[in-house]
């Protein structure tokens, strides 16, 4: 994975090294790596918004209800992916694997609609291709020092005392402490000094449908002389994404590729913009794919041995949202 694109990871090395600003965007496999500076961004019809860089152009204020429906497929069609899921964590090929689907959706809205009026910290319009909208940031770098934030764990923020009951649920807990500890690992690979800055911290995520809270950790690190100034060589180490995935990576990739039987494609791949110093970069969740006319949002959540199908089958359908209130 990642090697037959070796040549355009070096090529994001050459750039960074130069500090030549530029936007990246690689899908969960690393089949596809991209890169655009801002001009060919606006050629390819790619506008980002992130809070260290926008392309987006002014845009009327919406003038519709939304309209939004989502068809899940059954619980028993969940099951059978879960139980491959639980059944490889029972043997011990892994501990942890973020289980995702497909679902089909109906909205009164475009892709750009969506983009321009949904509100998130990371959102990319890619043409007529996928729009996302994401909370999660993957791994940002300011002078030589990298940080990483892991976003794992939700509750329906409506719920009595949610963000206690999220803190203190011994599931959604295992789930944290095992991407905090996979991720404290995967960024010890380009950096030294690696710790834990803040633990378990909750971020609030407005949707439509239902608010959310979601759990999140802050681990940093400073860059191996190796690996400063070389964005190209930090992703192809980095990657997949640890929350994405699940651990260990390589043995859990393969149970994923199994259970899920659809091809992730860019989704929870990752995108970034290097401004010639300092890079910004996140997982592309919360995503909206177009194919044909139809369109599909795709979801999921960390399965672990104490997951219980039918909690993991509302956490995925919870995720089915757009974040316009």
């Amino acid at each position: 994975m990642f090697s037959q694109n070796h040549q355009k990871f070096i090529e994001m090395d050459e750039l960074s090294q130069k500090k030549v600003p530029f936007f990246f965007v690689i899908d969960f496999l690393g089949n596809k790596v991209e890169i655009y500076n801002e001009k060919q961004l606006e050629e390819n019809s790619l506008i980002v918004d992130f809070q260290s860089f926008s392309n987006t152009k002014k845009i009327e204020a919406l003038d519709k209800k939304t309209e939004w429906k989502s068809f899940p497929e059954s619980l028993e069609s969940f099951k059978k992916g879960f139980e491959n899921v639980q059944e490889n964590i029972r043997l011990g090929n892994s501990y942890l694997v973020n289980y995702t689907r497909k679902t089909k959706i109906e909205t009164n809205l475009s892709l750009e609609e969506i983009f321009y009026h949904s509100k998130a910290k990371y959102k990319v319009l890619y043409k007529d291709f996928f729009v996302f909208f994401s909370p999660e940031t993957f791994v940002k770098i300011t002078s030589d020092k990298i940080f990483t934030y892991p976003m794992k764990g939700t509750i329906d923020a409506s719920l009595e005392n949610a963000e206690e009951v999220l803190k203190n649920d011994k599931k959604e807990k295992a789930e944290h402490y095992t991407v905090v500890d996979l991720l404290r690992n995967d960024l010890s690979m380009v950096a030294d000094e690696v710790k834990v800055d803040k633990f378990q911290y909750i971020d609030f995520l407005k949707t439509h449908q239902k608010d959310l809270f979601a759990m999140s950790s802050e681990i940093s690190g400073n860059l191996k002389p190796e690996f400063k100034g070389k964005i190209g060589s930090i992703m192809q180490k980095l990657l997949p994404a640890g929350s994405i995935l699940g651990a260990p990576k390589p043995k859990t990739l393969e149970i994923i590729l199994k259970a899920e039987g659809f091809n992730r494609g860019f989704y929870t791949g990752v995108c970034g913009w290097f401004d010639g110093e300092n890079l910004d970069s996140c997982v592309m969740i919360r995503f909206i794919e177009k194919e044909g006319n139809q369109l599909y949002f795709k979801s999921g959540g960390g399965i672990t041995h104490m997951s219980k199908l039918e909690d993991e089958y509302e956490e995925m359908k919870n995720k089915i949202y757009v974040p316009i209130h």
